[in-house]
């Protein structure tokens, strides 16, 4: 043997697969947090100002982390992780103080948020998402690096 080959597999595309799925999961809640906060703003702002306003914010860190995670490039992957860990925190942080003051965002009714009780009115897929979002980034590091 005059010298070792070590072949490794090629990075999977970010658009295929497991990375699919996820930007459609990101697409969805887009347009989930995005249409709940716009028609709550617009009908009735004065109910729970600071709920609706919270969820725009959510839907918006949504929207920049589903724009990022389709873009090629080193700074798309920077801007996607910023974005899916402003995600984290923001559901960590929102779904505790829901959980420890039930005032601030009643489950039944409609002041509430994207990201209230750890997003359990969206099937806790607010909670899972952005640990599986930064789980898929540090799988595909090198991909976008390539791109």
């Amino acid at each position: 043997m005059s010298g070792s080959s070590v072949t490794t597999r090629p990075a999977r595309p970010k658009t295929s697969g497991p990375g699919r799925t996820l930007i459609v999961f990101y697409f969805i809640m887009t347009i989930a947090a995005l249409a709940r906060s716009i028609f709550e703003i617009v009908v009735h702002l004065g109910t729970a100002p600071f709920a609706y306003l919270l969820s725009l914010f959510a839907g918006i860190v949504y929207l920049v982390a589903t724009i990022a995670l389709i873009t090629p490039g080193r700074r798309a992957f920077r801007i996607a992780a910023t974005a899916i860990t402003i995600e984290l925190v923001g559901v960590l942080v929102v779904g505790t103080i829901s959980v420890a003051d039930f005032g601030l965002f009643p489950f039944s009714g409609d002041r509430s948020t994207v990201w209230a009780y750890y997003g359990l009115e969206y099937l806790l897929i607010p909670l899972a998402l952005p640990i599986l979002g930064l789980l898929f980034l540090r799988s595909q590091r090198r991909v976008f690096a390539e791109a």
